[in-house]
């Protein structure tokens, strides 16, 4: 069963790197404020370079609606932490799904096995508040698509 908007979200603790930080984040520690799931298909290739790199250049539109970011991918942590270096660094942490059941989790593993271009955000009380999931991976959800759906969020419960 795919998972829908108003699901709890799967809890994720994965490894991972932010900076020169190398540790464990879990989605349940971030509870009280909305999280924006990336999960991308590898390091280093082209658009999803594009979509890290301009998810960074954006990150003041997230925290302006008090969204924490994290990004997921099945490489390692040490893949991450080149991939990071050779892209000036990116303003959130990249998360290591190796097993992908992380991704098996929010149903975005493709049918070679391959993750999908996906974005989920999880609201302030652990639930899936809005999803894309990309068909084909060729493009990825622009930073004031998930803001607006984050900030539509945000005022919804208030």
């Amino acid at each position: 069963m795919s998972l829908r908007i108003g699901d709890p979200a799967p809890e994720v603790t994965l490894p991972g790197v932010h900076g020169e930080e190398t540790r464990v984040w879990s989605l349940s520690a971030l509870r009280g404020q909305p999280v924006v799931l990336v999960f991308y298909p590898g390091d280093g290739t082209p658009v999803c370079t594009r979509q890290l790199v301009t998810y960074t250049d954006e990150i003041e539109a997230f925290a302006d609606v008090g969204a924490q970011v994290l990004a997921i991918s099945p490489q390692s942590v040490e893949s991450h932490q080149a991939f990071a270096a050779d892209n000036g660094g990116f303003a959130f942490p990249l998360l290591a799904d190796e097993d992908r059941a992380v991704g098996e989790a929010y149903g975005i593993i493709g049918p070679l096995g391959f993750y999908r271009r996906s974005v989920f955000v999880v609201d302030a009380g652990g639930r899936v508040s809005w999803i894309h999931r990309a068909v084909a991976g060729l493009s990825f959800q622009p930073p004031d698509d998930i803001v607006a759906a984050i900030g539509g969020t945000e005022r919804a419960r208030r």
